[in-house]
């Protein structure tokens, strides 16, 4: 299904209206600086994308592990698990918790290709991070990782 540019828009303008509602133009809508505005937005321009990789990656529904294994950790032991299984935690208009901002709660199309908040306005790919590549895999597949967990860096994440 092939969107037309006027719902591209007021699908923008509704996702503003609900980070406004929920806070989130304190939070780096008010300055101009790009902020996370979750994986069902990329879907609206890029739904192929979107639905494959709801399907087929395993970060799609990434926070389940995190919740699986919350009880284990200790709470700056779960904020580091937050930085690789949630979108944009700690950072402008990222997760903040499963309540407030459920719609980042997994790891989404923002991990790796950074705020998408520009980019939905513009629809200019250069307003965010376009070609992946294992440098930016290495934010969360690194050696400490890999050791811990048995990660491997991966190039496909089931998108693209």
């Amino acid at each position: 299904m092939e969107f037309e540019k006027p719902f591209n828009a007021l699908l923008f303008l509704l996702v503003i209206a609900v980070l406004h509602a929920d806070g989130m133009v304190s939070m780096g809508f008010a300055t101009g600086e790009p902020v996370y505005v979750g994986s069902e937005t990329c879907g609206g321009c890029h739904p192929d994308q979107f639905e494959a990789f709801t399907e087929h990656s395993k970060k799609a529904n990434s926070f389940t592990s995190v919740k699986r294994m919350a009880t284990k950790l200790t709470p700056e032991e779960l904020k580091g698990c937050y930085g690789c299984h949630t979108t944009g935690y700690g950072k402008t208009g990222g997760f903040r918790s499963e309540q407030e901002t459920p719609h980042l709660k997994d790891t989404g199309c923002e991990v790796c290709h950074g705020p998408g908040s520009v980019h939905a306005e513009s629809e200019d790919p250069s307003d965010l991070n376009a070609v992946i590549d294992v440098e930016d895999c290495m934010k969360c597949h690194n050696s400490e990782r890999i050791g811990a967990f048995n990660f491997k860096p991966l190039l496909y994440g089931g998108a693209h």
